[in-house]
């Protein structure tokens, strides 16, 4: 005669192993079945499954005989689904708000990479002495005194090839927005 699970669950609770597997033994199919029909996915049920079964020796403690058995470890097993699927709703919403991050990031990445070149193009259609200047006023941050130092050059003559520069700028740009 097969002992019954209210048995083997009262073993079980007083730390016998062999009680504890031979109800392990005895509805992990169920528990599998259960969690598979309620996660859709064979990877889901079998984490699920898994994770009853370890939890199950402290919850073994709250079985108090009020319905049987296998409805109460099925409630168990519902909750766990329940659990895990809350999980990873929070997770995919977490990621989803990763994703939008990394999508702006990206944006502004090539924005700046967009400004970058046409900086770069701009440059290099300058002359050798603008582009030097360039370099050290705004590249280097230093005054007109220093960059005049610097060249070999009055600081007039530094903020005369800085006016250059912007009137460089402007038409450039004013170009651009003429072919859009």
């Amino acid at each position: 005669m097969e002992t019954s699970d209210e048995t083997l669950v009262e073993l079980a609770t007083q730390g016998n192993g062999e009680a504890f597997g031979d109800l392990l033994r005895r509805h992990y199919d169920s528990i599998y079945r259960i969690a598979f029909r309620v996660m859709g996915s064979r990877e889901d049920a079998e984490d699920l499954a898994q994770e009853v079964c370890a939890s199950l020796p402290k919850k073994l403690k709250s079985f108090a005989g009020r319905a049987k058995f296998t409805t109460w470890l099925h409630q168990i097993t519902i909750n766990a689904s329940r659990d895990l699927i809350r999980r990873k709703q929070a997770a995919r919403r977490k990621a989803d708000g990763w994703g939008e991050v990394e999508i702006l990031r990206r944006d502004e990445a090539a924005q700046t990479q967009a400004e970058l070149d046409w900086l770069t193009t701009a440059m290099n259609a300058m002359s050798d002495d603008l582009r030097e200047t360039v370099a050290l006023v705004l590249g280097e941050e230093m005054t007109h005194a220093e960059a005049g130092e610097i060249l070999g050059i009055s600081e007039g003559t530094v903020s005369w090839r800085m006016s250059e520069v912007k009137k460089t700028l402007r038409d450039m740009a004013r170009k651009e927005e003429m072919l859009k």
